[in-house]
């Protein structure tokens, strides 16, 4: 049996996305799943749009969410080849040139748009004669060149959509080589997904009608068509397509504002699946609940407050020695108690320090109830403080003032951190100190 080989196949002219690491993620997780390799492919003859830095960021951020990949190639250092399957495809005479100008075409598609007709190429190329080209050539014009499409239906088993076909003749000849020699993705695509033994193509619904043609072009250049798989494209979480802003929420974004990257494979991993998105703290729990058969043709809703749910439950589960870095990182020198008593009440690593801020800085106190906040000071226990005496000085804070409930305890946690809701507070006064906690009784900023 053929080992299953999958590709990502990025262009470096931005940054990864919500949209293409989704495919990104799709891909890595079939082919850990299935025992198969993962390859990451560049790109790159886009040679005005593509920088050194957007594939930078591409690799740091695939390695940022744990997405290692097992080989790797550029288009950039295949020109040479494409040249070789271009040559293959006009001896086979399933390649042809072409020289109208981008003007001339658009004047086609208009008016066959106008006539009611379907605005395929009309093959004019196909009927030029050795002196019509050489006219032009002497001209200066040089040709783009099209693949011929069979006039023949092409039919595949997707592994989302399930039975799929398009008759060709309903489609335009798709362009190879542009006239100034840059090879169009069409053909650079499926030579290098021949040349490298890619077994499965799992991309985006968008891409239906072009591997319709692709298929026909496999077949030309001597080889079997991988099998395909094409995802529904995400939407908003009304179901409307992704807004300009959030079909550009970049994972770079997503990762300064303190997304775990977990966070986003949990999310992106079930979308468009039947089954429910759950957090999952590691990529190997993602992986063992993988199945691409799971997919299926209905839109794929990504809601970023859904992310951000998925994104607190994760973090409620980390143990200190996964985030002590990141929390010294930001200044916060609290030890594994302070994390397991904010974690439950904060949704980013980040927010850590905001606790960090309210227990250890000085914050101006919030006195919703002197009756209150003068008893809890005059009855606050001697020595140091820890959880162990709440609920002993609650109490007699209640038997002196004649106060219960939500009147006892948003006095006290307005006093001690100035805001409504938060960590339990009885955790929160050793980390304060009496000193500190005794002064915001008093309502002095402390």
């Amino acid at each position: 049996m053929t080992a299953i080989k999958v590709r990502f196949a990025p262009s470096p002219t931005g940054r990864l996305h919500v949209g293409n690491l989704r495919t990104a993620l799709v891909n890595y997780l079939f082919a850990r799943k299935t025992g198969g390799q993962f390859m990451l492919r560049i790109d790159d003859t886009d040679t005005e749009r593509s920088s050194e830095a957007f594939e930078a960021d591409i690799r740091a951020d695939l390695d940022w969410m744990g997405m290692g990949w097992d080989c790797e190639d550029r288009q950039s250092l295949r020109l040479a080849r494409y040249d070789e399957a271009l040559a293959q495809l006009v001896a086979a005479g399933r390649a042809y040139a072409c020289y109208e100008t981008p003007e001339e075409l658009s004047l086609k598609r208009k008016a066959q748009l106008s006539a009611g007709r379907p605005p395929v190429y009309d093959r004019a190329g196909l009927k030029l004669s050795a002196e019509d080209k050489a006219k032009f050539e002497a001209n200066g014009q040089r040709p783009h060149w099209r693949f011929l499409l069979n006039d023949a239906e092409v039919s595949w088993h997707d592994m989302v959509r399930g039975d799929v076909a398009y008759h060709m003749s309903s489609l335009s000849d798709p362009v190879l080589m542009r006239e100034d020699g840059r090879v169009i993705y069409t053909m650079a695509s499926v030579v290098d997904d021949i040349d490298h033994g890619i077994t499965h193509i799992l991309r985006g619904e968008d891409h239906v009608t072009n591997s319709a043609a692709q298929i026909q072009l496999f077949e030309a250049l001597g080889a079997t068509a991988p099998t395909m798989g094409h995802l529904a494209l995400l939407a908003g979480a009304d179901g409307e397509g992704l807004s300009k802003r959030l079909g550009s929420l970049s994972i770079g974004e997503l990762h300064q504002n303190g997304i775990e990257p977990a966070a986003i494979a949990s999310v992106l991993a079930r979308i468009g699946t039947a089954d429910p998105v759950e957090a999952q703290s590691s990529m190997d729990a993602i992986i063992g609940g993988f199945d691409i058969s799971r997919f299926g043709r209905a839109t794929a809703k990504f809601d970023p407050s859904e992310l951000q749910k998925i994104n607190g439950q994760i973090i409620q589960d980390m143990p200190f020695d996964a985030v002590k870095d990141r929390l010294s990182s930001a200044n916060v020198t609290g030890d594994a108690f302070f994390w397991e008593t904010v974690r439950g009440n904060i949704s980013t690593v980040g927010e850590a320090k905001i606790w960090w801020d309210i227990c250890t800085g000085e914050i101006t106190p919030v006195i919703e109830s002197n009756n209150v906040t003068n008893a809890a000071a005059a009855l606050l226990p001697h020595g140091d403080l820890d959880a162990s005496i709440w609920k002993g000085w609650t109490t007699a804070i209640a038997a002196e003032t004649g106060v219960k409930g939500k009147g006892l305890f948003m006095p006290l946690r307005l006093a001690l951190t100035g805001v409504e809701a938060g960590p339990e507070l009885a955790p929160l006064l050793g980390i304060m100190g009496r000193d500190r906690v005794l002064a915001r009784l008093q309502g002095m900023p402390a």
